[in-house]
């Protein structure tokens, strides 16, 4: 598993223990996204044939910061309550598809383009945005 780029301190610090079985297996899967894509918690689940998207979540929360954390996502692509500014820059960095907020938007902050963002955990990366797809208008930010 890769660590956090910013040096810890993102959602979820892991403790020494040993993770659990489901845990290891859900941030095997977090670690697999490649830069600029994102997979949804439920994503992660429907992969795994295992638990739900709540599950994931709790995963998430609770050891997430140990990998890439930022690519495991809401469905609806709104950025990690709390946590926008340090996923923003992580989204910025590395060209993760984006839709820009419009102006009535709480805070202004853009939300992931889920149809360009989405990787359906195939390939490198590449293809048609995920095993859903998402609507939403492409807009880079």
């Amino acid at each position: 598993m890769s660590q956090d780029e910013t040096g810890g301190g993102g959602p979820g610090a892991a403790p020494a223990a040993e993770l659990p079985e489901y845990a290891e297996r859900v941030l095997d899967v977090a670690d697999l996204i490649p830069p600029g894509r994102v997979m949804t918690y439920g994503d992660v689940a429907e992969w795994l044939g295992d638990g739900g998207p709540r599950q994931v979540g709790r995963v998430m929360a609770l050891y997430g910061s140990a990998v890439p954390w930022w690519r495991v996502v809401r469905a609806d692509g709104a950025l990690l309550p709390g946590h926008e500014l340090r996923a923003l820059d992580h989204y910025r960095a590395e060209g993760t598809p984006l839709r820009e907020a419009s102006r009535r938007a709480d805070g202004h902050l853009p939300r992931l383009d889920m149809r360009n963002a989405r990787w359906d955990g195939r390939g490198s990366g590449g293809g048609d945005g995920g095993p859903t797809g998402d609507q939403g208008e492409e807009t880079h930010t």
